[in-house]
């Protein structure tokens, strides 16, 4: 055979793009080749023929609802939107299914004070805006106590009512009534909070060290069970071992009394 009969060799780099992989090259060929069909109802015709193979090649699709109508979608995006048949299902646009989402937008507000978090920014603007009553006031000074909570549980410590009115007029731009705030924060107890707070970090030490001990008690348990055990079966055997002694010597002894 001469070279030029030879035909080149055929690679997947040199052959058409899958459209859907998980179908093969043989479903794709199907398609194409029912592209090429003149009558509508043979194209039909073998549109449901490689409607019913595709299902086959992906029972999976058959847990998942309407897989018929997954199917038909299928079979247009790899025929590229140009299949005409009549689909039991509305026919996608290409639009539809290429349609890139819209870009999220995620949040990037500067926060001025970290640990007090920009929840509390909004709550303050919220507080400046409404007008001026008792509501008012008391919602500044529930937002002074979590300050001081909030400050507490990521210093771990103690702090000064002063820092936090400072901080109180600082994020609210000296518009609310702060001498007011301040004398709420003196009559509140932050001690039974702090401690709290000092032991949270604690709590799963301590529920860690309550396992292991139980566990360790339980080990030991076991243990004691295992040795105890095995002591009943050396006595028992020990036990065995007399008898049999026993009744050697009383055959020795019964030899001896017939001589």
């Amino acid at each position: 055979m001469s070279k030029d009969n030879l035909k080149p060799f055929d690679y997947n780099t040199t052959r058409p793009r899958l459209k859907m992989a998980e179908y093969g090259r043989n479903v794709q060929n199907m398609i194409d080749h029912v592209l090429t069909l003149q009558d509508k109802e043979e194209r039909n015709k073998y549109a449901q023929a490689v409607i019913e193979l595709m299902g086959q090649l992906n029972p999976h699709l058959r847990d998942v609802t309407d897989f018929k109508h997954k199917l038909w979608d299928h079979l247009f995006i790899i025929s590229d939107f140009e299949l005409e048949v009549d689909s039991p299902f509305p026919v996608p646009s290409k639009e539809s299914i290429y349609a890139k989402p819209h870009r999220l937008k995620y949040p990037s507000n500067h926060i001025r004070f970290k640990h007090y978090g920009k929840t509390l920014e909004y709550m303050l603007d919220k507080a400046r805006n409404s007008p001026e009553s008792d509501k008012r006031n008391q919602f500044v000074n529930s937002l002074a106590a979590f300050m001081k909570m909030s400050y507490i549980a990521w210093n771990k410590d103690t702090v000064s009512d002063e820092t936090i009115i400072n901080d109180l007029n600082d994020l609210s731009n000296f518009q609310l009534n702060a001498e007011e705030a301040a004398q709420s924060l003196s009559k509140l107890d932050f001690k039974s909070i702090a401690r709290q707070t000092s032991n949270r970090d604690t709590r799963e030490a301590r529920e860690k060290m309550q396992k292991d001990r139980d566990k360790g008690s339980k080990d030991r348990d076991q243990k004691d069970y295992k040795r105890h055990s095995g002591g009943y079966k050396s006595d028992n055997r020990d036990k065995g071992g007399r008898d049999n002694n026993n009744r050697n010597y009383k055959q020795q002894y019964n030899k001896r009394s017939d001589r």
